[in-house]
């Protein structure tokens, strides 16, 4: 069979598992509907956890980012991997301890103020739709390439997967799917790495296959291979970098503090039993986690080398089947600027013939390797399950805060159970459609606009949850003007130098050399310096409040918290 047949076949497999699981797994309650009815076990937790933060941006886009920047995109890998732990370490179980469904219900409450919880709610949508664009741009790339529709019409039908099993099933269906989606996606990451993995080096072990000899006969490392293919093409040494120590420091102080700030994975801890279930569910998750991410950067060495072997001075009638079929999609374009019927692919943009999208690496990687068919096709069904995963979990995120923290808790507190799971139905169909646009017209590539995600989160809500959780002194007035403050910042930054806004700028022009990537650490800085300021001015929560602190920090009979 070919590798589109495979595709139809392997995609569509998996595609009736999904909705399959949202059929038996409906939601019946607004508590099955936002944390699953709050018994959801450890692993399975663990395992919905993993393929919820695995988007598309970590199958898809991180890999393509490290081939082409090479040393400068391991801040993804840091920044990403080390976000987990901080949240998995300093957040997760006490957020769980406190007990609400939602990130905004927990500043809500902890603040005391229906204007907390609404700046959360804007706060919440702005990242999560942020976020959700990347997906959908994921799942119209893989769908454009595999199934040989457009872009447009692959984001469509992402969609209507989504909003089937995300509006039916709820955070109980999405749960249960998550976790056929982590196998399946990590199954598929993990087959052509393998296999690349021993075709290049004799090593079945990726992670080792990358810093090992070829076997070739020539004795040479690989990565010393990449390095001179590299230089000999006017790019920078692989190993080295380009950017500043200060921007690496700050995309990766960003992506940390953005993920423990990240709604739709926060919303993961409180679908378990007990605080106990949320650290165990934590640490499985990231063990799973890893198991992709330390394959990541083979994977990007193992396409770099591979690219460049096929297309660097090569005819371009000799190309194989799989450049044309990239090429129909957009996403892969040969511009013989000299006629000489020859790829030049190098730095000078004067001269280079040749643009790669950074989001086709891993998805054209199995078919430049020539591995069999099934094997392309399962990177495809792979992709779409990483991509759709973490779309569902943002969709609920959507749903709950319009719902829950605005309908319930704001505009309609009367509203009955059932109403409420109206409400958060009807919310994520509006919020797919919105998602769906923004796939279709998205301001980047995929890892780009989720690393702005990222950095609205940490400038919004990291702050305002490491205070409201260490810090029983902070008042509403401090975390509602360090939130405000944040993403406002962070929001005139992105737009002026990603969108060319208020006058645009080059990266000559960033504020102290940091990257609109990076900048959610400035802003995270200025919700802090604004939020302890404004407090020391205003007066302190009330008691009650404080000894809800004191609660959530330190179990029955442990002895009070500390002052700070």
């Amino acid at each position: 069979m070919g590798v589109q047949t495979w595709t139809y076949l392997l995609v569509g497999i998996t595609f009736a598992l999904y909705i399959g699981i949202a059929i038996w797994s409906r939601a019946g309650s607004t508590k099955e509907f936002y944390v699953a009815g709050g018994g959801v076990s450890p692993l399975a937790n663990g395992m919905a956890t993993a393929a919820d933060w695995m988007s598309a941006a970590s199958f898809i886009s991180m890999a393509g980012i490290i081939s082409f920047a090479g040393y400068d995109g391991s801040v993804y890998l840091m920044g990403w991997t080390g976000g987990y732990v901080l949240l998995a370490l300093l957040l997760a179980p006490y957020l769980r301890k406190f007990g609400k469904f939602t990130v905004p219900d927990f500043i809500g409450d902890r603040y005391y103020s229906n204007t907390a919880r609404i700046v959360a709610v804007f706060c919440a949508l702005i990242v999560s739709f942020t976020y959700v664009a990347g997906q959908m741009r994921g799942v119209g790339v893989v769908f454009s390439r595999f199934l040989e529709v457009d872009i447009n019409t692959g984001v469509i039908i992402g969609m209507v997967i989504v909003l089937f099993y995300a509006v039916l099933g709820g955070m109980k269906g999405i749960t249960y799917t998550q976790v056929a989606q982590y196998c399946v996606l990590i199954f598929a990451f993990m087959v052509p790495a393998i296999f690349i993995s021993i075709q290049m080096t004799g090593n079945p072990i990726p992670q080792l296959g990358m810093g090992s000899t070829l076997n070739d006969g020539s004795g040479m490392y690989l990565m010393d291979k990449l390095d001179g293919l590299s230089t000999e093409l006017g790019f920078n040494e692989y190993t080295n970098g380009s950017k500043s120590m200060v921007d690496i420091f700050a995309i990766t102080l960003a992506l940390m503090v953005g993920t423990a700030g990240l709604p739709h994975v926060i919303v993961r801890f409180f679908t378990v039993k007990r605080v106990k279930d949320a650290r165990k569910s934590a640490g499985l998750a990231l063990l799973l986690i890893a198991i992709l991410y330390t394959t990541a950067p083979a994977v990007s060495v193992f396409a770099k080398v591979n690219l460049i072997n096929t297309v660097s001075d090569k005819e371009y009638t000799n190309m194989p089947e799989w450049f044309k079929n990239w090429e129909q999609t957009g996403l892969l374009v040969f511009d013989d600027k000299n006629k000489d019927g020859k790829i030049q692919y190098v730095a000078d943009t004067q001269v280079n013939e040749l643009k790669i999208d950074n989001d086709i690496m891993v998805l054209a990687n199995p078919e430049i390797a020539n591995l069999p068919a099934w094997v392309i096709a399962l990177v495809a069904a792979g992709s779409l399950a990483a991509a759709l995963s973490t779309a569902a979990g943002l969709l609920l995120v959507i749903s709950a805060s319009v719902s829950h923290d605005l309908i319930k808790k704001i505009f309609i507190p009367n509203i009955s159970d059932k109403g409420e799971l109206w409400a958060a139905r009807i919310s994520a169909s509006v919020g797919v459609i919105i998602a769906g646009y923004f796939g279709i017209n998205p301001p980047g590539f995929v890892a780009a606009v989720v690393a702005l995600a990222f950095g609205l989160a940490a400038a919004s809500f990291f702050p305002a949850i490491v205070l409201g959780i260490f810090y029983k002194k902070m008042n509403k007035e401090g975390a509602v003007s360090g939130m405000v403050v944040g993403i406002l910042l962070m929001l005139f930054y992105m737009t002026k130098f990603k969108f060319g806004w208020f006058g645009g700028g080059t990266p000559d022009d960033w504020w102290f050399g940091i990257s609109p990537e990076g900048f959610g650490s400035i802003a995270m800085l200025a919700n802090f310096v604004v939020s302890i300021a404004i407090m020391k001015l205003t007066p302190p929560p009330p008691l009650e409040v404080q000894a809800i602190v004191e609660d959530i920090r330190i179990p029955s009979g442990a002895g009070e918290a500390t002052e700070h």
